[in-house]
């Protein structure tokens, strides 16, 4: 028997829980730290496991790939869900896909955009590039004082919630927007309810934290991107789709938008020479909301019990119950 785990960019994840637990009962471990370059790749390389961890959505896991691993009898997905993964599949193949908890991500998510907003508020990468090629306050740009500003927040639930509570600390005005947004939770979160509209053309800084869907795909696209006021700083942690990215490079060119700080892209890791690579306003993370310690611990931790359970043919956290039903 033998586990993948997959995108351990870090490679940390052997470091994390007590594989030894698996391995004294016939489970070789092998942890992936490089993605794979497309389908035909991850098909060969995974082409004699029978277990796969994928980590959040790192390694897409569509029909295409679970079709060409005649081995794969369980799949462990770390988080709730993952629109990456083919769920309906998995389950036509009887393969059960198990679950585990999210950890703190929702902290972990919150904290890494307020980090983001006061690193595109002072210019901070810009000034680390600079300074480390010789340079001091050249080409500097952003330099605004939270306090006193407006914070738009693009969804407010628990993530966009708790950036809401973030600002009031800093002394910030809080506005806030979606589809199903009340006036009571709105006010309940410390934000007021107002338009689309007026959110764009008013925030200082615009935050998004809303789900990937259909209803949000491409929801920032150059129309709503050119309504921002003059100077906003636009961040997001959510998922790149939610802002059209051609759009996005375009307004950061021309300098519609004055600077972006963003953790979350179409298509992920991020090829070399992306054109946001090559933005001086532009602040990148390599989609790190999730990715502390604590939270690993977590996802690797349950994958190890999860796996015991479903060992001793009582599987655990199952999504997809119906995969079980002809064994």
């Amino acid at each position: 028997m033998k586990l993948a785990l997959l995108d351990d960019y870090q490679n940390v994840a052997l470091k994390l829980a007590d594989w030894d637990r698996l391995r004294r009962r016939g489970v070789g471990i092998v942890a992936f730290d490089q993605p794979f370059g497309s389908i035909d790749d991850a098909a060969r390389g995974l082409a004699s496991f029978e277990i796969a961890q994928l980590l959040r959505e790192r390694q897409p896991f569509p029909k295409a790939l679970i079709d060409r691993l005649p081995a794969l009898k369980l799949i462990v997905l770390t988080g709730a869900r993952a629109p990456s993964l083919d769920t309906a599949a998995a389950t036509a193949r009887g393969i059960p896909v198990c679950n585990t908890k999210g950890g703190n991500s929702t902290a972990s998510t919150a904290e890494l955009a307020w980090a983001l907003l006061m690193s595109a508020a002072r210019d901070l990468a810009r000034a680390d590039r600079g300074m480390r090629a010789g340079g001091w306050h050249q080409g500097l740009r952003n330099m605004h004082i939270l306090e006193g500003k407006r914070l738009g927040v693009l969804g407010l639930g628990k993530l966009g919630s708790r950036v809401a509570g973030y600002a009031r600390a800093f002394g910030m005005e809080v506005v806030a927007w979606s589809q199903n947004l009340t006036e009571e939770k709105a006010k309940a979160s410390g934000a007021r309810l107002v338009s689309r509209d007026e959110l764009l053309a008013t925030s200082d800084f615009l935050s998004i934290h809303l789900v990937l869907s259909e209803r949000t795909r491409g929801l920032l696209g150059a129309a709503e991107l050119a309504r921002l006021k003059p100077g906003a700083i636009l961040v997001n942690t959510s998922r790149g789709p939610i802002v059209d990215e051609r759009a996005l490079v375009a307004a950061l060119s021309d300098g519609t938008l004055a600077h972006a700080a963003l953790d979350v892209f179409d298509i992920e890791p991020l090829p070399a020479g992306h054109p946001l690579t090559r933005l001086p306003n532009v602040t990148l993370a390599t989609h790190l909301g999730y990715v502390a310690e604590e939270n690993y611990r977590v996802y690797h931790g349950e994958t190890v019990a999860n796996i015991e359970a479903w060992l001793d043919g009582k599987p655990i956290n199952v999504t997809n119950p119906e995969a079980l039903a002809g064994r």
